[in-house]
């Protein structure tokens, strides 16, 4: 029997937590196509996934708002085993700050050859679901602990700097 997926969430699952063992597969997914395709076709994915996948989610956030990332993140963070985050509303803004990355974490404990472009996914990925609810993402840090920030255009925030993204290191 399934366990009725939270509205802030797009699906269903019958455990209360993920398996941790999806970070070792996603890992692994990016590995293969940054290989296979590179850094380009890497993050065309990324964000096609950020559309279309999340299609459902990026609606949620167009009518909710604000309110709505906020409660996604708290969601989606409750059923990643091994995340230690704070979300934070402000008005024009919600930071998700990611005291411990459950999956930098769980590849570390299995001792896995992290993909160093790994914490630049959450940026890719978020930046095309931000936009595609028509909001902004920006994201600092990386490597284990990081900050993002999804605000309305009238936040006004800086163009995202790659460079305040950490590559993931053992």
């Amino acid at each position: 029997m399934s366990v009725p997926a939270a509205p802030d969430l797009p699906y269903t699952d019958t455990k209360p937590l993920g398996a941790a063992d999806f970070y070792y597969a996603t890992n692994a997914t990016f590995r293969f196509i940054l290989r296979r395709l590179g850094v380009e076709g890497w993050r065309r994915y990324l964000e096609e996934l950020g559309r279309g996948y999340f299609a459902p989610v990026n609606r949620q956030w167009q009518q909710g708002g604000l309110t709505a990332v906020a409660r996604y993140w708290r969601a989606f963070f409750a059923a990643e085993p091994g995340a230690s985050v704070e979300v934070v509303e402000q008005p024009d803004r919600v930071e998700v700050r990611v005291y411990v990355c459950p999956a930098i974490k769980h590849l570390r404990a299995g001792g896995r050859e992290i993909v160093r472009e790994f914490c630049q996914h959450c940026y890719h990925l978020g930046s095309a679901r931000a936009e595609a609810a028509g909001l902004t993402m920006r994201l600092s840090g990386g490597n284990g602990s990081c900050r993002h920030t999804f605000a309305l255009p009238s936040a006004g925030l800086a163009p995202q700097n790659l460079q305040a993204i950490e590559e993931a290191r053992p």
